[in-house]
């Protein structure tokens, strides 16, 4: 029974990361600055045994060195998931991805270092690639050419972590997921759509012209993925994580979200193929690599769509 440090563990991705570990029979603590983390989305955790929370900001080092001191044992993993993960905020503003992107990997790093702990897993992203039209992107393409401040402190993290591993640190999973999809939804497309219907039943505005077309995993194949990963051997691994089909298109998004909340509903694009700036309107994920380790997902990115899609309804308006 080995102690996990969940950073970002008030978010979405980290809230079920915890409840995996715990139903796995693992101890967790899990820290965050609660900037995009809930608390609320942690009541049904605070009350195991095996599992702690810190309010912390994983950019400083001393504070989170100090949290772990005093986990009642040695931490034997660190998965870190802190990051902003609003994109078009990153953008408005670079020091929020600074900060919250990049210093906090800079931060986790430093901390670890004190403290001894052997294994990093981290959540990096498709955004590190940049926009590589209809090209199969996988994890040997380059040049990598980020074109958004989010991508850019992702790929800046991966640099940091790799010289980490040549100098101190024993071991260090990359996970570059795709967009993933599920409960409990803190942000996203399908939450903003369902969102934008219930203050406007009537008409569903949608950001760029629908032909966006991108690959979809549902949170529960994506903990999968990253606990299969972690059980393989290596001292730095790299593995892009999504389904293993071409996407679907944000039109297939926004009818499937119109059809659940509104039917009635009237769609309204916007002109362009891109709904902010820094979004990579298309791109096709390559997993084969992870696959090849024996690794499968359950849902294809239509299937996680319309699986989330139901789920965040649920979520925000009730059955």
């Amino acid at each position: 029974m080995a102690l996990h440090l969940i950073t970002g563990g008030a978010g979405f991705v980290g809230v079920n990361l915890a409840r995996r570990l715990l139903v796995d029979g693992e101890r967790v603590l899990a820290v965050d600055d609660l900037s995009r983390g809930q608390l609320e989305l942690l009541a049904e955790l605070e009350v195991h045994p095996r599992f702690q929370f810190r309010q912390i900001d994983c950019s400083d080092p001393d504070a989170l060195f100090d949290a772990i001191k005093h986990a009642g044992d040695r931490i034997a993993h660190v998965w870190h998931m802190a990051a902003n993960s609003d994109i078009p905020a990153g953008i408005a503003d670079p020091h929020i991805d600074l900060n919250r992107t990049f210093l906090t990997t800079f931060g986790v790093l430093l901390a670890m270092r004190l403290a001894q702990i052997p294994e990093l897993h981290f959540a990096s992203s498709s955004a590190i690639y940049g926009d590589f039209g209809e090209l199969e992107i996988h994890e040997e393409v380059g040049p990598l050419e980020p074109i958004s401040n989010y991508g850019a402190m992702k790929l800046a993290s991966e640099a940091q972590i790799r010289a980490a591993v040549e100098a101190y640190l024993p071991r260090a999973n990359i996970f570059r997921f795709p967009n993933v999809v599920g409960v409990p939804a803190t942000h996203g497309v399908i939450l903003d759509l369902i969102r934008k219907l219930r203050a406007t039943p009537n008409r569903l505005e949608v950001l760029g012209d629908g032909t966006q077309k991108k690959s979809y995993l549902h949170v529960d194949d994506l903990i999968e993925a990253m606990m299969h990963i972690s059980r393989l051997k290596g001292r730095y691994q790299v593995f892009n994580i999504g389904p293993t089909d071409k996407g679907v298109t944000v039109r297939m998004i926004a009818e499937a979200v119109r059809d659940r909340v509104s039917p009635t509903a009237m769609i309204a694009y916007s002109q362009g193929n891109r709904g902010w700036v820094g979004d990579v309107p298309r791109f096709r994920y390559s997993v084969r690599k992870l696959v090849e380790t024996g690794w499968t997902p359950t849902l294809g990115s239509d299937e996680a769509v319309r699986r989330a899609i139901e789920e965040i309804a649920c979520q925000e308006v009730g059955a």
